[in-house]
């Protein structure tokens, strides 16, 4: 694997560095977001790490920039912030997993791996997608519904995109939570009925009709039938 690692602590550094060495997999060590943002949107990695407490610019702030950028490339935030809130902060950043300091390197180098075999979206779909009147330009990160373009937030737009990539078939919560968040969330966690009631503000509530059905105790469907 080839990794992009943003940490400021040099000791957590070495160590993670020592173990990827050992593995024989490749490692670029910035220290500061600022470098890191640059180096990720100029090299192809697959997974970059980001420590989210960082100098000047929080690392889930620099994951929410490279998203609405654009970037898919897999991002694992590294933090000594435990808390329920502080994760689930970090993953709404963008961040497709979170691990908690002080960790264990075979746990880390397991998310790494794991991240590494995930196909990004883009490579599996064409670049606009339709379903009714509404469609997703990929490309643009782009949503527009009867010829109006709706303003999502990044992890909106992922949600959406992933239901109209399967349009007519009932996507589960816990789909929702393994592709989109990338972490072993409850299953009962409010987590996904809150996106999802902001998500159908945007898309449905302003006009005639719904496309986003809510399949009661299972998920949700997006369909123009």
């Amino acid at each position: 694997m080839k990794i992009l690692l943003v940490e400021d602590n040099q000791e957590t550094a070495d160590f993670i560095s020592r173990g990827l060495a050992e593995a024989g997999d490749t490692l670029l060590h910035v220290l500061n977001a600022e470098e890191g943002m640059i180096q990720a949107g100029s090299r192809a990695f697959d997974v970059i790490i980001f420590d989210r407490m960082l100098p000047k610019m929080d690392g889930a702030d620099a994951t929410e920039v490279m998203r609405k950028a654009g970037l898919e490339t897999p991002i694992l935030m590294l933090t000594a912030l435990s808390g329920i809130d502080d994760r689930v902060s970090g993953l709404e950043s963008g961040a497709d997993d979170y691990l908690v300091k002080p960790f264990a390197f075979a746990e880390l180098y397991a998310r790494l791996k794991a991240l590494a075999r995930r196909k990004p979206l883009a490579q599996e779909a064409p670049t606009v997608i339709a379903v009714g009147d509404l469609v997703l330009e990929r490309t643009k990160q782009r949503v527009e519904r009867a010829g109006q373009v709706l303003d999502l937030l990044p992890r909106e737009y992922r949600i959406l995109e992933f239901l109209m990539l399967n349009e007519g078939q009932l996507v589960t919560r816990t789909m929702l939570l393994d592709r989109i968040w990338g972490y072993n969330f409850d299953p009962k966690t409010s987590l996904v009925q809150t996106h999802l009631s902001r998500l159908r503000a945007k898309v449905d509530k302003p006009f005639d009709r719904d496309l986003i059905t809510t399949v009661r105790g299972s998920g949700y469907v997006l369909s123009a039938q």
